[in-house]
């Protein structure tokens, strides 16, 4: 009983930020050796000690002016708030970044951008979710609930992750080339147009390759009832394209320099080629693609210091001002939150907070068809 008070009164001191990491393990230790404790059980109180106060964080994101925003306005603030630094990587895709993820140790890596319901429930499935205590996030109040709603119908009512932004994934394109009066006459199929062949670009992800397919043989991608038609359309997408990009980099290079024309692409990321004073138009054709993004916990990590970190990023000083240098909205309801008018003048942006006129994809649908879709959708990129 003394050992634990003492271990208690020591935990208090560090987590008060009274002591340095390097004075309280050897005090830990200390006093764990003059009560005759030993192995295991000191083990057991350094992790538990570490686990209250870790001196840093791990955090993975999309990289350029995405993960840009994220240090300027969030983890420098954030680090000299709490003396935690914040490791931000990168990563090109969410398959990529997820093969990382199996392949690692529990703890080693603790906070992602994921993109998406769909990838909500692929963490879960694979057991790699955590449950965030809702009391240390207290700007969770502020988030649309429609975004936690659908996140907390995966994990039984409980949250592994906080929404954070959303988005869109419409019709780019150079006004030099292509007049907005053709892009809203074809749409989606101007991206299957064999007039512009070579000038052509598209993510070389499956289920966005699969989605416009869908649009460009007239059905509903959460409903498609002629899938050979959505191949071939996949086919003649790929044969007509100039390259698949992989990252909002390429894609941003691509319509800069001028070697594309036309292609689908990320509505934050085509705001920051418009700002830069590049014509490029930016068009959602009916059915076009929406989306939201989530910061997921993952199973292992340092929770008190990760939920500190989320709801400090909630902070609507801080969302508000992330929001405009990534050029998504943030997930703060405008009901609740008065946002900026840089933050309401954003593509996507919704002033309702309902995101009613915004398709997403279906998570039931597209996670039973993934193992078929995306090893298809494998061979077809290949050349077959």
């Amino acid at each position: 009983m003394d050992t634990t008070k003492r271990y208690e009164r020591l935990l208090e001191r560090y987590r008060n930020g009274d002591l340095e990491r390097r004075t309280f393990l050897g005090l830990l230790g200390a006093a764990a050796v003059t009560a005759g404790v030993t192995g295991l059980p000191v083990s057991k109180l350094t992790r538990h000690a570490m686990a209250a106060k870790p001196d840093q964080v791990r955090f993975d994101g999309w990289g350029g002016v995405v993960s840009e925003a994220f240090r300027e306005h969030a983890f420098k603030a954030y680090t000299a708030k709490t003396g935690i630094e914040v490791v931000d990587g990168t990563f090109g895709g969410a398959d990529e970044y997820i093969s990382r993820v199996k392949a690692s140790q529990p703890g080693e890596f603790n906070i992602a951008h994921l993109s998406g319901v769909f990838d909500y429930v692929r963490y879960h499935n694979l057991e790699l979710s955590s449950e965030l205590n809702e009391d240390n996030i207290p700007n969770l109040k502020n988030v649309i609930t429609a975004l936690q709603d659908v996140l907390r119908n995966v994990t039984g009512g409980t949250l592994s992750a906080v929404p954070y932004d959303y988005g869109t994934t419409s019709l780019a394109y150079n006004r030099k080339y292509i007049s907005d009066d053709e892009m809203k006459e074809k749409g989606a199929k101007l991206l299957i147009d064999p007039a512009y062949k070579g000038k052509i670009g598209g993510w070389g992800e499956w289920k966005t390759r699969i989605w416009y397919g869908a649009l460009q043989t007239d059905q509903n991608p959460n409903a498609i009832e002629d899938m050979d038609a959505v191949w071939d359309a996949i086919r003649e997408h790929r044969d007509l394209a100039l390259k698949y990009w992989a990252s909002g980099a390429e894609l941003m290079s691509l319509l800069a320099e001028e070697e594309i024309y036309v292609t689908e692409g990320w509505s934050g990321r085509i705001k920051a080629l418009q700002d830069e004073g590049h014509d490029i138009g930016y068009y959602d054709p009916p059915g076009g693609l929406g989306w939201q993004e989530c910061l997921f916990v993952l199973k292992g990590s340092p929770m008190e210091a990760c939920e500190e970190l989320l709801n400090f990023m909630l902070e609507p000083e801080v969302a508000i001002a992330v929001a405009e240098g990534q050029n998504y909205p943030p997930a703060l309801d405008p009901t609740k939150v008065k946002l900026s008018d840089k933050v309401a003048a954003l593509p996507a942006f919704d002033p309702t907070g309902t995101l009613s006129g915004l398709n997403f994809f279906d998570p039931p649908y597209w996670n039973s068809n993934e193992a078929e879709w995306s090893k298809t959708f494998g061979r077809v990129q290949k050349g077959y």
